[in-house]
């Protein structure tokens, strides 16, 4: 059959799509590979999300291609009561690769699915059904993720899960409680859970929290914040859900965002980074409540819980993170590409603010340094002048925020690639900034 043309596509698409959010990047993309996708007329166009920032090793990547071809063709799907090889392979490699006490893990397919089951074993192992979590959170789509999910996607669907509650985000470029000239965060995360318990029942289950607010703006929790969250959460008999969808796996310098706090989560949910690109998510707790949540019955039974197939692909991914030491990686270019962003920063004032760690960073956009009044629609025409010159990115614009580009290349991006990026960028603020 005849290839339709990109008129026709475009027309398809409309016709018989449905469209489930912001509107479709302008371009065709064919094939993919390293750090660069390929659109429909051969166009190289660098890639600085990683895909839905997940595909970490790069596009194509040829061990997770070998793992895929042999693994489809010898063992991909089971009943999911069945067990196979690399399913008990991939739990003892994350039980290796986390600090005690994580030691038991339930492999599923998405984040959403795998935050929905972190939820229910909090609720389960606590006997209670109220969480907290951060009101520029993204952390899925399902019911309960969906519910502690606050950056966008609660109007129109009905009542949210009963029991939610919204705590601020600690954003030091636009601080909220200020105490003696600087930025109390301290101070507004005890506010913040006095009123949780002032609204609580009684029942408080969990704190779902991201220890980098990406969708929310990538915003850093400042040192020290997740050692003090994890302290309010011990005295009230919660458990601390940590969600490293995005900064899993070497991303931030480190293999895991929370370890620069000292701090081990009670649950973590690993999703994206976990498949460099594929769906495979994984929840890993410890043995104590495992063993609890088994005794009560747990139940988060899917058509694609301990699938052979991405199970592999994930023990791949690990593999080849620790024997390459890319987390280090990720540190060194995560600093070339911070300073280039630094540098640019000094050069165009609608640059606000520069944050981040490792190979995740963020620019917020503003119309002046001293207003901070997001800049939406130089966002929108740098955004579209990257793409033309062959660089990819994503612009995160929530009401009251500002416009934060979203940087996230993969751990195995180069030098030259990343300068490549910063120059694109330049070229970018140069031509939207004249035209403003």
């Amino acid at each position: 059959m005849n290839a339709v043309t990109e008129t026709e596509f475009w027309a398809d698409a409309e016709r018989y799509l449905v469209r489930y959010g912001g509107p479709f990047v302008p371009a065709i993309i064919e094939r993919a590979e390293g750090s660069y996708v390929y659109d429909s007329t051969g166009r190289a166009i660098l890639d600085f999300t990683s895909g839905q920032m997940s595909a970490i090793l790069g596009h194509a990547h040829p061990e997770i291609v070998e793992t895929v071809r042999s693994s489809v063709a010898t063992l991909d799907h089971l009943f999911s009561g069945m067990l196979s090889r690399p399913v008990v392979d991939l739990a003892r490699a994350l039980a290796a690769v986390t600090p005690d006490p994580l030691q038991r893990s339930q492999i599923l397919s998405t984040g959403g699915e795998a935050n929905e089951a972190a939820l229910k074993m909090a609720k389960l192992y606590t006997g209670r059904y109220e969480v907290v979590s951060f009101n520029r959170s993204w952390h899925g789509m399902t019911s309960g993720a969906a519910s502690a999910t606050y950056s966008a996607g609660r109007r129109g669907y009905g009542p949210a899960a009963p029991g939610n509650y919204a705590i601020p985000a600690p954003n030091a470029y636009r601080p909220r409680f200020v105490t003696d000239g600087r930025y109390d965060w301290q101070g507004e995360l005890d506010y913040a859970f006095d009123l949780v318990d002032r609204q609580s029942t009684g029942s408080l289950a969990a704190c779902l929290v991201e220890p980098i607010l990406s969708t929310g703006g990538v915003i850093d929790l400042p040192p020290g914040y997740l050692r003090a969250l994890k302290q309010k959460c011990v005295e009230r008999g919660m458990l601390l859900v940590v969600d490293e969808a995005q900064t899993g796996l070497g991303r931030t310098g480190d293999m895991f965002a929370f370890e620069r706090d000292g701090v081990v989560p009670d649950i973590l949910t690993l999703s994206k980074t976990l498949g460099a690109g594929l769906p495979v998510a994984a929840v890993v707790t410890s043995a104590e409540i495992e063993e609890r949540c088994h005794e009560r019955g747990y139940l988060f039974y899917t058509t694609h819980v301990s699938d052979p197939l991405p199970a592999a692909v994930g023990r791949t991914v690990l593999r080849i993170i620790e024997r390459d030491r890319l987390e280090l990686q990720a540190a060194a270019r995560g600093r070339r590409l911070r300073d280039g962003l630094l540098s640019l920063r000094e050069r165009y004032e609608c640059i606000g603010d520069v944050r981040g760690r490792g190979l995740l960073q963020g620019i917020e956009l503003v119309v002046d340094r001293v207003g901070k009044e997001p800049a939406d629609e130089l966002g929108h025409r740098v955004t579209r002048d990257c793409l033309e010159l062959g660089l990819h990115m994503n612009i995160a614009q929530m009401p009251g925020l500002g416009s934060v580009f979203r940087i996230a290349p993969p751990l195995t991006v180069s030098d030259d690639e990343i300068d490549l990026a910063l120059d694109i960028l330049d070229q970018a603020f140069a031509k939207a900034v004249s035209e403003s």
